[in-house]
């Protein structure tokens, strides 16, 4: 029977009642004579002493007992159990990746696209609690992934992206259009859109103005961020005889609109120079839009007490069964 607690531990004074109750019978089985005189006992010293005689004390034993466990019930012994319960309110994202070929710039280690992908991927691992969907973009756009708590697929999924999956181009309002529609029937309190680029508008048939609107008119925060170094970076060229070599090339981020779309959806607007400034963003993005975790601790108590005084009551039956029926003494 585990006992983590009593309710009223302070009763628990009243079991040293016990030790003068005990020291007081002693000094009376000490001190106390023949019940019968006789003129010698010596004819009675060699008698061999009975079970009777050696279980004289159980009755004593057996109510000290049960005067204990009653002590023990009023002072409420109780078992605790203590749990948790946790609600979890996530956030619906939708990560919305540009794939043009110019992703293949060097001015990220090794190129722009999988600085992003790497980046992005240690993003989905942290968003424990939400659903997240992936958007790829070039000249159009489609759905990698819908929205889905399974992280594993996710980063797979994330892994395959590669440039000249689709028609090469810039259709960032098309990429935005089709991560909105991918969050416009969310019942999420929070839903937002990370959207990567590193070139300007030019293609698609959604303008990324007219792409912003309808993700505000959905409560959706769209924060943009614009990849590439300032000036110019390193891209791959082949030449005529099959040799890749790189040569610089003029680095534009139309940063106009990607702050426009940030501005009218409640987002914010990052630009990244490298990786560790891109991490740095994507951590950014990490702190302000939290998932909300409540925890509710509370503790059960089991109450033993009538467990106690069964067995107090129960001692005291033997009790009264061995003093007048086994050990009945002579009238």
């Amino acid at each position: 029977m585990k006992i983590t607690q009593f309710a009223d531990p302070q009763l628990l004074w009243l079991l040293t009642v016990l030790i003068p109750i005990a020291a007081l019978y002693i000094w009376r089985r000490r001190k106390g004579g023949a019940a019968i005189r006789v003129s010698s006992a010596d004819s009675f010293a060699g008698l061999p002493k009975g079970i009777r005689y050696r279980m004289r004390d159980l009755p004593f034993v057996l109510r000290c007992a049960a005067v204990a466990l009653l002590v023990i019930a009023i002072a409420r012994p109780q078992n605790s159990e203590t749990g948790s319960s946790t609600t979890t309110e996530g956030i619906d994202i939708v990560l919305a990746m540009d794939i043009s070929t110019s992703m293949l710039a060097r001015d990220f280690e090794p190129d722009r696209i999988t600085a992003a992908k790497d980046v992005a991927a240690k993003f989905i691992a942290d968003r424990r609690n939400d659903r997240i969907g992936i958007v790829a973009f070039a000249g159009e756009s489609f759905t990698q992934s819908p929205l889905t708590t399974d992280k594993s697929t996710l980063q797979t999924l994330l892994a395959q992206l590669e440039t000249g999956m689709i028609e090469d181009g810039t259709a960032i309002g098309n990429g935005l259009a089709t991560a909105v529609n991918r969050l416009r029937e969310s019942e999420a309190k929070s839903k937002v859109v990370i959207l990567l680029t590193d070139g300007v508008n030019n293609a698609g048939q959604v303008s990324p103005s007219t792409a912003a609107e309808i993700a505000a008119g959905y409560g959706i925060r769209v924060y943009t961020i614009g990849v590439g170094t300032m000036g110019t970076a390193p891209y791959p060229m082949q030449d005529m005889w099959g040799n890749i070599r790189y040569v610089p090339v003029q680095v534009e981020i139309d940063e106009q609109i990607l702050t426009d779309i940030a501005s009218l959806t409640g987002g914010e607007y990052f630009r990244a120079t490298d990786k560790n400034t891109l991490s740095q963003i994507y951590g950014q993005i990490n702190e302000m839009e939290k998932s909300r975790v409540e925890t509710n601790e509370f503790t059960t108590h089991t109450e033993l007490a009538g467990r106690f005084m069964l067995w107090a009551f129960i001692l005291l039956l033997a009790e009264f069964a061995v003093r007048f029926c086994w050990l009945r003494r002579l009238p």
